[in-house]
């Protein structure tokens, strides 16, 4: 890490305040540590491509450009502004609309609505039938978050540190939280999720709230981690990852931080780990799957935060969010690989190429269908064999 230091301290005396870049841009080939190199190993399982398209410029891995999946489509919109619908069963396209927006986050899905973030700091909500632009909405900051919408109320979180509570038929402003922003933070920021008539939300400092969805008024707040150390760069504790919901538990993690697990209703740690994490998690009744930032694989029991095993065979390949389906966890890395893993004991069981980017974007499972986003725009459906856990 001491090789970095000349980056961090040029990069802490020229923006003085503003955003660090995604960590995985730290490390190059000359500044710091080389990807792992794959391993050969004997494979258990063949994932089926069920079919595979492209969907226009592929995003920056800073961007929050996921697919989003509802009953019958699948909708995604690339760097240049351009919204698609496509069929879930075989990515056929159903409408396209060249919207000319600098899109950084989204689309978020909900009543109807599509939800695009931008660089220039707007929201601009779509018909999901047919991609009509509604509303937009100018913000304090960049959205690099994905929008949310629940109850009638559309809510974002912005690049400043604010979160708008917005008028789903209008865009108008219903509510607004502002919690401001440290001296240096990664250059992200964690989506809102809602559950329940509140919204949950990581901040950068370290910070989780709770707000009530009709009025934005803080429920509760607490910290993932407390920043400490002699310099702003030590004391970055960014919670990029999106909270994550599941059977009454809220897990969130920080970047220079810890995972953490809460009770949604009060905030009440169950329990914490240290961990270094920026990427989005995911989890199920038998494990929290988790890349972190030094690009290690984990599974924990998501009662206890417990290690049940771990990965560090892709140590430093800039690995995506994972997901699980079925009996395996997948994960994306800087060429392109998906890499699938025994759900039991974290042994390797499947490697495949998703065209010829990065995959950085979160992984999204819909009806025991994995759909995987890559830099170069290329987006793919899978199914694991149907004679497979």
């Amino acid at each position: 890490m001491w090789r970095l230091f000349p980056l961090f301290l040029l990069t802490v005396l020229l923006t003085g305040c503003g955003t660090m870049a995604d960590p995985r841009q730290w490390f190059g080939s000359d500044t710091g540590p080389e990807p792992a190199e794959l391993k050969d190993f004997e494979a258990t399982l063949e994932p089926a491509k069920i079919w595979s398209v492209k969907v226009g410029k592929g995003a920056p891995q800073y961007n929050r450009l996921v697919p989003a999946v509802g009953e019958e489509y699948l909708y995604t919109i690339d760097t240049d502004g351009v919204l698609q619908a496509r069929r879930r069963e075989n990515g056929e396209l159903v409408w396209k609309v060249e919207t000319g927006l600098p899109a950084s986050a989204g689309p978020g899905l909900g009543e109807g609505l599509l939800l695009v973030g931008t660089a220039e700091g707007q929201v601009v909500a779509f018909e999901a039938a047919d991609g009509k632009e509604l509303w937009r909405k100018d913000l304090s900051g960049q959205v690099l978050a994905v929008p949310a919408i629940a109850e009638g109320i559309v809510v974002v979180h912005t690049e400043s540190g604010q979160i708008h509570g917005l008028d789903a038929v209008t865009g108008e402003q219903v509510w607004i939280y502002n919690q401001g922003t440290p001296v240096l933070t990664l250059h992200g920021t964690s989506s809102p999720v809602i559950e329940g008539g509140t919204v949950y939300c990581g901040l950068a400092g370290g910070k989780l709230v709770a707000l009530a969805l009709d009025n934005g008024s803080l429920q509760w707040e607490g910290h993932v981690t407390v920043p400490s150390g002699g310099t702003e760069l030590e004391r970055m504790v960014d919670v990029d990852a999106d909270p994550l919901v599941y059977s009454g538990t809220l897990y969130a993690a920080a970047y220079q931080g810890h995972v953490v697990a809460v009770g949604e209703g009060s905030g009440k740690v169950y329990w914490k780990r240290k961990m270094s994490v920026y990427n989005n998690m995911a989890v199920d009744w038998q494990q929290l799957a988790i890349s972190d930032a030094s690009g290690w694989l984990w599974s924990l029991d998501p009662d206890t935060g417990s290690a049940r095993w771990r990965v560090k065979d892709l140590e430093y390949r800039q690995l995506s969010p994972p997901a699980l389906l079925g009996g395996y966890v997948a994960v994306g890395d800087f060429e392109g690989y998906l890499h699938w893993f025994s759900s039991e004991d974290g042994a390797p069981a499947a490697r495949m190429r998703i065209g010829g980017g990065p995959i950085v974007a979160p992984l999204v499972v819909a009806d025991d269908v994995l759909y995987v986003l890559n830099t170069d725009g290329t987006l793919a459906a899978l199914r694991l064999p149907v004679d497979q856990p």
